[in-house]
């Protein structure tokens, strides 16, 4: 029988800050757990808006027009294409949803990109 995904369980089992990890599946699309500190890179993705819910903390969301700041239960949509780049004074632990195989720091690349992870998931393919 199907079970419901606790997100806070899935977020206790996260060690490493930057690194997603895919948690459950709603069509082609992939629920991630993260827990970030520090800043990110600058980056974009070109093809999908990429949507933050955060969980525990404050995270920053700095756009070149005006930064937004994310509070536990608030949610933010970064549209397609925009320019971004997430900070955290503190420990933030929050969900992505993102199309599949979308990389953590979209067209920047880099060492800070993640390995795919969907080893939380109970629906691993």
């Amino acid at each position: 029988m199907p079970q419901p995904v606790d997100i806070v369980q899935k977020l206790s089992l996260v060690t490493e800050q930057w690194s997603p990890k895919v948690v459950a599946r709603l069509n082609d699309y992939e629920i991630k757990v993260v827990k970030v500190q520090g800043e990110f890179v600058w980056h974009s993705h070109d093809d999908t808006d990429e949507l933050f819910l955060v969980v525990d903390g404050v995270l920053t969301i700095q756009l070149h027009d005006g930064d937004v700041v994310l509070h536990p239960g608030q949610l933010y949509v970064v549209p397609k294409g925009v320019e971004h780049c997430p900070i955290a004074d503190g420990e933030v632990h929050a969900v992505l949803i993102e199309p599949s195989g979308v990389a953590n720091t979209g067209s920047a690349g880099g060492d800070r990109t993640a390995a795919y992870d969907d080893s939380l998931s109970s629906s691993a393919r």
